[in-house]
This record gives structure tokens, C-alpha cells and sequence, in this order.
């Protein structure tokens, strides 16, 4: 019970009680049990979300059809350009009689070959230019002036130095590889934040420990990338590589086709050219997800 010294009759004998700090706490009203309360759901959730791979496909199909369609009403004439189904037909004869797997496989190992003495040609040379100063001053002047130079343009040279055989086909491939690698893996490493390397510093690393946990991971999107660039070039290279004094591979199969008018044929060389440079990208992704699984990044909405 409060005590007050105030006389009888004034306002502060009608101050009330304070409540024991035991007493329980009027507790809020909570909703209504009759409304029918239902909880907010984002836009975008309520959206119906199409499968990914069907809205992958569904331009190349939709530009099927439209060939298709172009072919049929006469539109396209079959000297200009073969109708899908009549491409089909060739494909599978060329299948069955072992001419286009053939040809696969030898272009396949061209490729690989020069992919392979590209990379390390250019990963080589882009280590030495951008870990070192001396290197950058002795390597970087030479191949960029080299890269100016078109390399179709060395297939004479190259043929006069290697002969007719593979060497100067592999030889034109590594070629077109080296210079894409090389640029971006020397951005890679050049790009490397400075604080990262300080805090390395701090933390007692060595030059080779600085190098092989800070300097080569954060170089590995920019090698991602030129390997992507690279094997878009070796493809434009075997291109070159396989119409000159070539008597198998992909590019030789055009060759014939194009003495014989034939463009049912060059049209099946050129969509296996796409489907294997798809193929090799999807790799190079795939391998981006692996490697570079602790750099998350943007993915599109």
C-alpha cells in the first residue's frame, strides 16, 4: 500500500497503486480468428517459371522451323541452301558410311593438339610477364607485336617451314590459341588486388606462397575466360588449317562438297563445327563451376 503525506483531498491521494513487479502483463489481442489472413508472396514467386533448358532450346528450334518453313514454301531453293530434312538425310549417310566420324576424329586430335602447345605456350608466357618485371619488359613487346599479325596470313610460311603435313595444321592452331590465353591470364594476374597481396605479406607468406595461394586463384577467372576465347579460335583455325593441302578432317569434306556444289554437305560440316565448339564450351563451364566454386558472382534474374 503506497504511503502519502499529502492531506486529505488532493489529486495526489488519487495517484493509484503501483503494481507488484510480479503481476502479469496484459497481453496484446492477436489477430482475429475469423479473418481469413493469407501471407504475401513475392511477384516473381508467383510467376510460373519455365524450365531452363526448354528456354535454351527454344531458339534454335524456332529457327529450325523457320527454315524449315522457308525451304518448303520455295522461299529457299535447295542450290542456295538445303532444306533441314535433306541435311539430315546426308548427315546419316555420312554417318553410316564412316566419312563424317572419321573426319571428326582427325579434327578433334588437330585441335587438341594445338589447343595443348597453346596453352602452355601462353600460360608460359604470360607467368613469366606478369610475376616478373624483367619478364614483362623481355616478353610482352615481341608478342604483342606478333599479335597483330593475321595467322591465316603465316599458312604459306608455315608450309614452306613444316611442309604439307600435319605440322603446319597444329602449328596455324596453336597459333591462333597462344594470344588469347596469353592476354587474359596476364590481365588475370596484373589485376590481382594489392591489399590481398599485403595481407599475405602480414601473414608471413613466402613469394612462392603468394604466388600459389593469392596470385594464381585470382588469375583463374581471366585463364577461364582466354580458354573460353581460345577454343573459339581453334575451330576459326582448323577451318583455315584443314582447306589448305588437307586430304582428311572436317574441312576437307567442304572442300569436296564445295568442287561438287554439294551445300547439303558444307551445311552438315558447318553444324558439326558449332555442335564440337558448343561441346568445348560446355566443358570450359563446367570446369569454371568446379574451380571457382568459392567466387560467387552475379547469375542473371
Amino acid at each position: 500500500m503506497s504511503i502519502s503525506h499529502a492531506p486529505p483531498g488532493s489529486p495526489e491521494t488519487d495517484i493509484p497503486e503501483t503494481s507488484h513487479p510480479d503481476a502479469a502483463e496484459p497481453t496484446p489481442p492477436g489477430p482475429d480468428p475469423d479473418l481469413d489472413l493469407e501471407p504475401i508472396v513475392p511477384a516473381s514467386s508467383r510467376r510460373t517459371r519455365v524450365p531452363r533448358w526448354l528456354r535454351r532450346t527454344s531458339g534454335p528450334v524456332l529457327l529450325l522451323v523457320l527454315w524449315q518453313l522457308l525451304s518448303s514454301t520455295g522461299v529457299l531453293t535447295a542450290d542456295v541452301l538445303a532444306s533441314p530434312g535433306r541435311i539430315a538425310q546426308v548427315a546419316g549417310d555420312l554417318i553410316s558410311d564412316g566419312s563424317l566420324t572419321s573426319a571428326m576424329t582427325t579434327s578433334l586430335q588437330r585441335v587438341a593438339g594445338g589447343l595443348l602447345l597453346g596453352a602452355v605456350i601462353g600460360t608460359g608466357l604470360a607467368l613469366v610477364s606478369g610475376l616478373f618485371r624483367i619478364g614483362e619488359d623481355i616478353v610482352d613487346a615481341p608478342v604483342q607485336m606478333l599479335r597483330t599479325v593475321p595467322f591465316v596470313g603465316l599458312i604459306p610460311l608455315f608450309i614452306i617451314w613444316f611442309g604439307i603435313g600435319e605440322a603446319p595444321k597444329i602449328a596455324i592452331i596453336t597459333l591462333g590459341v597462344t594470344f588469347p590465353l596469353y592476354l587474359n591470364v596476364y590481365a588475370g594476374i596484373r589485376g590481382v588486388d594489392a591489399q590481398l597481396i599485403e595481407a599475405g605479406e602480414s601473414l608471413g607468406l613466402s613469394r612462392w606462397g603468394l604466388v600459389r595461394h593469392v596470385i594464381l586463384p585470382g588469375a583463374l577467372p581471366g585463364a577461364m575466360t582466354g580458354l573460353r576465347y581460345s577454343l573459339g579460335i581453334s575451330w576459326l583455325a582448323l577451318v583455315f588449317a584443314e582447306q589448305v593441302n588437307a586430304d582428311s578432317g572436317i574441312g576437307f569434306l567442304m572442300v569436296q562438297a564445295r568442287d561438287f556444289l554439294r551445300t547439303d554437305v558444307i551445311v552438315v560440316c558447318l553444324i558439326v563445327y558449332a555442335f564440337l565448339g558448343l561441346l568445348a564450351d560446355f566443358i570450359v563451364r563446367s570446369l569454371e563451376r568446379l574451380l571457382l566454386q568459392w567466387r560467387p558472382t552475379f547469375t542473371g534474374r
